[in-house]
């Protein structure tokens, strides 16, 4: 099993439906091949982490490269892992905004990774939730 954290580009932003159109689909495919993961988008910035086993991770990584939507992919993590940190998410999504009205984005990002006792993982999504919040 690996854990692979990626940083891409949107060629545009993306609208509320398009996103949730992407994370339908994701959730779906993930699902179907055992991969579970986190995303956070910041205007027009992914970051992902995937988890699951190596060739589903890397086909799904593959898909993820060729979608004409985005460019400038850059793997910034590749590693085995003997657990998951997220075994029950098809595929988490975090929006680089405000959820409640009440936190910045990073407060919330900080809530979701507090459990994961992977230091580099905190460092990844910490520092590019407090880069991206709007």
């Amino acid at each position: 099993m690996i854990r692979l954290i990626y940083i891409s580009t949107a060629r545009s932003e993306l609208s509320k439906a398009e996103l949730e159109g992407v994370l339908n689909a994701s959730r779906r495919n993930n699902a179907a091949v055992g991969v579970t993961g986190l995303l956070v988008v910041g205007g027009r910035r992914f970051l992902q982490a995937l988890e699951g086993p190596a060739d589903a991770v890397v086909q799904t990584y593959d898909r993820i490269k060729a979608d004409g939507r985005h460019f400038a992919a850059v793997t910034l993590d590749n590693r085995p892992i003997a657990e998951r940190s997220f075994p029950d998410w098809a595929m988490g999504h975090q929006p680089g905004r405000p959820l409640r009205g009440d936190g910045a984005v990073a407060d919330d990002v900080a809530r979701l990774i507090a459990p994961i006792a992977d230091p580099t993982m905190h460092a990844y999504f910490a520092e590019f939730a407090k880069k991206h919040a709007a």
